[in-house]
């Protein structure tokens, strides 16, 4: 059953703390294609749109001296970024062969579904979910 109000997910905003290694990261490493880039003169920010999947972004900003967010263990607000992939273990072999750490490939208790971690430039915590 369809939300009524709520269809879709559009994009998840980061403010990095490192907007070049960022977008190096995301684009590169993680092979997200960039859809646009933008500087906001007016906010002295840079705005990097990066496709997920067809109608998903992840968008980038830049802003000067962001302050830090706490984000583990267990603090309010973003836990984690989740990406579904097709298989858990080629997608963990790939990014180590990219310099990413992973940590140990889990099972989700309740799905049965594989799942992993790994942090971005700023520690925040991804996560990789297995389709089924």
């Amino acid at each position: 059953m369809s939300n009524p109000l709520l269809s879709a997910i559009h994009h998840v905003a980061l403010i990095c703390s490192d907007y070049a290694r960022s977008k190096a990261f995301y684009s590169e490493t993680l092979g997200l294609r960039i859809v646009r880039e933008v500087y906001r003169e007016a906010r002295d920010s840079w705005k990097c749109d990066l496709e997920v999947s067809p109608g998903v972004q992840l968008e980038l900003f830049s802003f000067p001296s962001p302050p830090p967010r706490v984000s583990r263990p267990e603090a309010q607000g973003l836990r984690h970024l989740a990406f579904v992939v097709p298989d858990v273990e080629v997608a963990v072999a790939t990014l180590q062969q990219r310099g990413v750490s992973c940590e140990p490939i889990r099972v989700d208790e309740y799905t049965g579904r594989r799942f992993t971690f790994f942090a971005d430039p700023d520690d925040l915590p991804i996560e990789l979910y297995e389709a089924g």
